[in-house]
């Protein structure tokens, strides 16, 4: 029985250590464990960079790669002044191509006009003849209703610009007249028209009829 007891006095009781942050009795957060005990001495701080050493000098490290040299900034600017002076100079040339497409639009839109104009003239110039003709035979008196008529045709036609060529004295054009026939004449140095037949008519630049007349020329 003495044996038993000494045994039981030599078996050592378990340790119960309290890790509790705050302690139950006081309410007060307690203060960490020290160094020496085991991991619960274990220093947080030890085991990551100080504030302001390693990892500062990490990020320095990472924004001074980002950084462009002098010679980048160089080429980087002048990449940018290429572009805008090719974007600028595709601009120029886009607005001079809109000028001339618009040139061409309204030249050849004058052209059309003009054309259309003259054959309606060129479709009513017999009328003009049978006038002319009339007012030849003295058909074409003061207050009469055919002289009106006469006179409202011709302000129309001059409304658009048309005119009457081919006149008896001037000298011969054969832009503009059409011989019908040649007379020698001693009297001309040149030859000249003797006679109209048939008048011209221009509209503007544009022939719309030669003149047919009888042309003198002069005597060998």
């Amino acid at each position: 029985m003495a044996h038993k007891k000494n045994n039981d006095d030599n078996q050592e009781e378990p340790v119960i250590r309290d890790k509790r942050r705050v302690d139950p009795e006081t309410g007060n957060v307690r203060e960490p464990a020290d160094a020496g005990d085991g991991t619960d001495g274990v220093d947080a701080s030890a085991s990551a960079p100080a504030a302001g050493t390693d990892g500062a000098a990490a990020d320095d490290d990472t924004e001074d790669g980002a950084e462009l040299t002098d010679a980048d900034q160089v080429l980087l600017d002048q990449a940018a002044t290429d572009l805008v002076a090719e974007m600028r100079s595709d601009m120029l040339r886009a607005q001079a191509e809109l000028v001339n497409f618009r040139t061409r639009v309204e030249r050849d839109r004058a052209l059309n006009r003009d054309a259309v104009i003259a054959e309606v003239i060129r479709s009513l110039l017999p009328a003009l003849d049978d006038l002319a003709l009339a007012e030849t035979h003295g058909d074409l008196k003061d207050g009469a209703p055919l002289t009106i008529v006469a006179q409202k045709i011709r302000g129309a036609f001059e409304k658009y610009g048309l005119k009457q060529v081919g006149v008896k004295g001037e000298p011969f054009d054969p832009a503009f007249h059409e011989a019908v026939v040649q007379l020698p004449n001693p009297e001309v140095t040149v030859n000249t028209i003797g006679d109209v037949i048939s008048a011209g008519y221009v509209l503007g630049d544009r022939l719309v009829r030669p003149a047919k007349v009888a042309v003198f020329v002069p005597a060998e």
